[in-house]
């Protein structure tokens, strides 16, 4: 008879400290869930001091594999001999550098799985770890807002015999369970991962773990992933980012010049394959590219208010309901609109007076 999958937290919980390594066997994972899987950090997360530059991505896959789980990493970056070594390591970041790229990634790629360790660099400098652990916590917030329905396993920092970070590092680990709990409390799928079974005869370098090291961590985050899974925690994933494409021919929804920044046009332009033409539908009603949100400029419910990215608020001027085919703002009660029915590349939108126009079509995405 198969197992309940519901398990009190307090048992994911237990499991996902790092109880299993002490002997308690952890939960059988259902093998029909599939993983999109984002490894997030810096170096240690790239495989820095690895054989292979796979790290803890590559015996992390297999154990997931041999679960049964249909697999994808997902990232901008590619590291490592394994088959898929797509992952968001970035050697040498800090935290807030993580934090300044994590929207656009997240958004793009919609993971239902995030496996984060990070803050190495942090205390490595004359960072005060109070800094460092105040910026986990937002790293934190900011990833469960950017992909709600994903399980964030949060690890504690491997060891090291760098003296600056082996100062702070244990008052930086406790923080990062006080991190997680504050989040479990809020109701978000996040638990801790104990990376404490690495010792220094794990390690490549002062930082780095060697293979064995990493061997330890992707055990670590399997027994995460199990845990959650027993849990019910994980979700299919989303569905990925597509294209908006316009009822005027060849002209697709697209953020100007890739940028980031509140305010930046969006506009019509001929359909590519960058980023910045890649849409997902949330269930909050948002639209989302490059992290963040289409929006309707200044709260404006008039016709000819412009349409831009900002930062997702949840206020009702970034909602958008499929209508007619298209687009609809309920706030104004007004539709996603090319002006003039223009097909000049660099028309900015705007919202206007519902009307069945070609110039108001829109490829439709699903919800995630």
């Amino acid at each position: 008879m198969k197992k309940s999958r519901i398990l009190p937290l307090v048992t994911l919980v237990s499991a996902v400290l790092g109880l299993t390594a002490a002997g308690v066997t952890p939960a059988s994972a259902a093998s029909d869930t599939p993983l999109r899987v984002m490894p997030l950090g810096d170096s240690i997360t790239w495989g820095v001091g690895s054989s292979t530059g796979n790290g803890y991505r590559a015996p992390l896959w297999d154990g997931l594999a041999s679960d049964g789980h249909p697999l994808d990493f997902v990232g901008t970056g590619r590291a490592g001999s394994m088959s898929d070594p797509d992952n968001e390591g970035h050697s040498g970041y800090r935290i807030d550098q993580i934090a300044a790229l994590a929207d656009a990634s997240l958004t793009r790629y919609r993971p239902n799985v995030v496996t984060l360790h990070i803050g190495t660099n942090d205390l490595q400098g004359a960072s005060e770890v109070n800094t460092a652990i105040a910026r986990l916590k937002s790293l934190v917030n900011q990833i469960t807002a950017d992909v709600p329905d994903a399980t964030v396993l949060v690890a504690s920092l491997v060891v090291s015999t760098s003296s600056s970070e082996e100062r702070f590092r244990g008052e930086y680990n406790q923080a990062t369970r006080r991190i997680v709990s504050e989040a479990q409390a809020a109701g978000k799928h996040v638990a801790h991962v104990d990376m404490s079974s690495l010792t220094t005869a794990d390690l490549a370098d002062p930082l780095h773990p060697n293979d064995s090291g990493y061997q330890k961590m992707a055990d670590a985050f399997h027994r995460g992933i199990r845990a959650a899974d027993s849990a019910g925690w994980l979700k299919n994933p989303a569905p990925a980012p597509a294209r908006v494409q316009s009822g005027i021919a060849g002209k697709c929804m697209d953020v100007k010049g890739a940028a980031t920044a509140d305010g930046t046009a969006v506009q019509t332009w001929s359909c590519g394959g960058g980023a910045n033409q890649l849409w997902s539908a949330y269930t909050d009603g948002t639209l989302r590219s490059m992290g963040k949100c289409l929006d309707a400029a200044g709260w404006g419910t008039a016709n000819g208010t412009k349409v831009q990215l900002w930062s997702c608020h949840g206020g009702a001027n970034q909602v958008w309901q499929p209508y007619n085919g298209g687009y609809r703002n309920p706030a104004s009660g007004r539709c996603l609109d090319v002006p003039g029915s223009s097909t000049a590349d660099a028309t900015q939108l705007h919202l206007w007076d519902c009307n069945g126009g070609s110039n108001q079509k829109w490829t439709t995405l699903t919800a995630g």
